[in-house]
């Protein structure tokens, strides 16, 4: 199982974010936790200084910006 985070507060950004984020990982039939990370002191221990970001188990994908549908596809994939 994928542990996918949303790192963000709650911005419109960042809930777009989420949305393309659980339609990607639907679509490629994933087990996945979803959490969404808004708490300021938590988001800067990743290293991310503009949100939203896209983290998979641990890992940093994407941040400062919401990616395509099949750009996450393959952020989840890999």
């Amino acid at each position: 199982m994928k542990k996918i985070q949303i790192l963000g507060t709650d911005c419109p950004k960042c809930r777009l974010l989420a949305e393309i984020v659980e339609r990607a990982a639907r679509e490629l039939g994933l087990r996945y936790e979803l959490q969404k990370v808004t708490d300021l002191s938590e988001i800067l221990r990743f290293g991310v200084m503009v949100p939203p970001a896209l983290v998979v188990d641990g890992s940093v994908r994407v941040s400062g910006r919401v990616p395509s549908l099949e750009e996450t596809k393959k952020l989840l994939s890999d």
